[in-house]
């Protein structure tokens, strides 16, 4: 075999292995059962395509095609950081929202915000702190 014909031949196979993964994780991103499955699912899906394009950039050997991949990499991280934090963010209101419904009014003392006792301060006096002005006559 032919050095051209092996890189060609390996061009085949990627992208073609490239395809079947877009497929299957598209796949995932859709019957996905819960919200964090279909964020790995959708960053997998930016992998992806990375691979795919690096490929097609050896295949066409156009650089401009790596640069596209690398910035796709870094808005895939991004997004992914995005959406991990929009789950955190969810989680918590969904355990707030649980841990209100199951309560009364009086909820436990752990949960409660401590009362703040008032401590008299130093004492001061009703006087105004300003120094009273005294007339005074001028002198010719």
């Amino acid at each position: 075999m032919m050095p051209e014909n092996f890189l060609d031949f390996a061009v085949q196979i990627a992208l073609l292995f490239s395809a079947l993964t877009f497929l299957i994780t598209v796949f995932k991103v859709i019957k996905g059962p819960t919200l964090p499955d279909r964020v790995l699912a959708l960053d997998m899906l930016v992998a992806a395509a990375i691979g795919f394009i690096a490929v097609l950039g050896i295949k066409t050997g156009f650089t401009l095609y790596l640069d596209i991949a690398i910035a796709l990499g870094l808005v895939g991280f991004l997004a992914t950081v995005a959406f991990a934090r929009f789950i955190l963010a969810r989680g918590q209101s969904e355990e707030r929202r649980e841990a209100g419904e199951g309560e009364s009014k009086n909820s436990d003392a752990s949960d409660a915000k401590p009362e703040v006792k008032k401590t008299a301060g130093p004492k001061t006096s009703t006087k105004s702190s300003k120094p009273a002005r005294t007339k005074t006559k001028a002198k010719s």
